[in-house]
């Protein structure tokens, strides 16, 4: 049976998002079929685009599902009045994987900022919006690379909030998809997960506070004793090496820089941004709009390139799992 297609979503038209996907095409090619959903007025003209049909044949360009825009992009531009259409894009994206048209999502993109002002868009962010639209209750952000994967228990929080925010159902919750997440899309059947101890040296028994000591660990032991592979509180500054990341699957951090430091500094580049506990497979390259550099032609697409080749790996780790 033919696969169908990668959704592409074209983000914010004025960033870099249909640059780098542009490029990621003409590198993957047909090796994984994909359909862009943007607006045909903002691709080059010299582009050759077929619109997207469930029957549609094979195709040497670009294969679009046409999402119409208020106005022209302009590199670099926030215009509020095109946020109507960069949330249409990702909501006709959802609904045809959702109906089996589709066999997962990967997201350019967004200017959270210009959607809260141009269409009154009510989510804190682009994950968050797709867990509305998907009808899940919780979701978790994994950040991964060929070297590492990582994910953040608390995301844009003061540190000074951390700490409250750590707590039992949150930890538990977020363990439990990340195993599932892992079994079901990486095909790893005992996901080993290490946890980052919150305090300097995982508390160190006690003398840089207890924190690591009178929950963290006894949440440990949890979920050990439901089954899951899982260790720790570990010191973060030493979890990081070679030798070190070889002895688990994913990094369970307990905050923002302590997951995204290390991943950014052994891969900038290639990282991908994963959405694990949605029924549909997403990804998104790690980076933003980056609207400072739209329309140069310098913008780096080694993390498009892997998110859509992610996305792929993941489509077929379920359809095996089945």
């Amino acid at each position: 049976m033919t696969q169908p297609p990668l959704a592409i979503t074209c983000g914010d038209p004025a960033g870099i998002g249909l640059e780098v996907f542009l490029t990621a095409h003409k590198q993957i090619g047909h090796e994984i079929p994909m359909v862009l959903f943007a607006d045909q007025k903002h691709l080059p003209d010299d582009f050759d685009v077929m619109p997207w049909s469930p029957d549609a044949p094979a195709h040497s360009g670009i294969t679009l599902y046409q999402i119409d825009f208020s106005n022209p992009a302009v590199p670099g531009k926030v215009d509020p009045q095109n946020a109507t259409g960069v949330i249409r894009a990702i909501e006709e994206a959802v609904r045809l994987t959702q109906e089996g048209h589709m066999a997962g999502l990967c997201t350019a993109p967004i200017h959270k900022a210009n959607l809260q002002d141009g269409a009154s868009f009510k989510f804190p962010g682009h994950t968050e919006f797709l867990a509305h639209l998907c009808s899940a209750q919780t979701v978790v952000m994994m950040l991964t690379c060929p070297t590492l994967s990582v994910v953040p228990l608390t995301i844009h929080i003061p540190i000074k909030d951390v700490p409250s925010a750590i707590t039992h159902k949150l930890f538990y919750t977020t363990a439990q998809i990340i195993h599932d997440g892992l079994t079901r899309d990486f095909s790893i059947p005992n996901p080993r997960i290490s946890v980052a101890g919150l305090n300097p040296h995982a508390s160190e028994d006690g003398k840089i506070g207890r924190d690591d000591i009178d929950r963290i660990k006894p949440w440990i032991a949890e979920l050990q004793a439901k089954g899951l592979s899982i260790t720790g509180p570990h010191s973060a500054d030493t979890m990081f090496h070679a030798t070190a990341r070889a002895g688990y699957d994913v990094a369970l951090c307990m905050y923002h820089d302590q997951a995204l430091i290390p991943i950014k500094t052994l891969d900038f580049s290639g990282g991908v941004n994963v959405t694990l506990g949605l029924s549909i497979v997403r990804t998104s390259p790690d980076h933003g709009t980056a609207f400072d550099i739209a329309g140069q032609g310098i913008a780096d697409a080694t993390s498009m390139i892997q998110a859509i080749r992610t996305a792929d790996r993941m489509i077929k780790a379920r359809r095996d799992a089945n």
